[in-house]
């Protein structure tokens, strides 16, 4: 069963995909969106999905530290719906807390990235953060 994990943002979405056991993601790529225009980059997901075959997704929800749901969690959410409707597929919400922080740490402190590459692939890097930690808790995807 292989996932892909979304980091939905209002301009970009970062794409990781898992291995087929479910044990590694990695990050495939940024998809430009305008949610003003309503292009939600779903031409560009549907090319993927059926590239990498995938069973299902997970989506970042971006919570407030205090566990609350703010307006781009409610995007997200809507996002998540989208996929469903599109794909018929299972979608499950991944709490993606600090990890666009941690993609940048890592990204500075531990690659030394220069700020100009660091934003060509901090979504998709987050993307697979958030990934990696819903296949690590959830073990061998037995939620989706």
């Amino acid at each position: 069963m292989r996932l892909m994990g979304l980091d939905v943002g209002s301009k970009t979405v970062g794409v990781a995909i898992s291995d087929q056991l479910g044990w590694t993601s990695q990050g495939v790529e940024i998809i430009s969106i305008d949610e003003d225009n309503k292009e939600f980059g779903l031409d560009r997901v549907s090319e993927l999905v059926e590239k990498y075959q995938v069973d299902g997704f997970v989506v970042g929800l971006p919570k407030n530290m205090n566990n609350s749901l703010g307006p781009r969690a409610e995007a997200s959410e809507q996002y998540g719906k989208r996929l469903e409707e599109m794909f018929h597929l299972p979608v499950d919400f991944e709490d993606e807390r600090l990890t666009t922080v941690e993609a940048q740490r890592m990204l500075t402190e531990e690659a030394d990235v220069s700020r100009a590459k660091r934003k060509k692939v901090i979504d998709k890097l987050a993307a697979g953060l958030i990934l990696q930690n819903y296949l690590d808790r959830n073990g061998k995807l037995t939620k989706i």
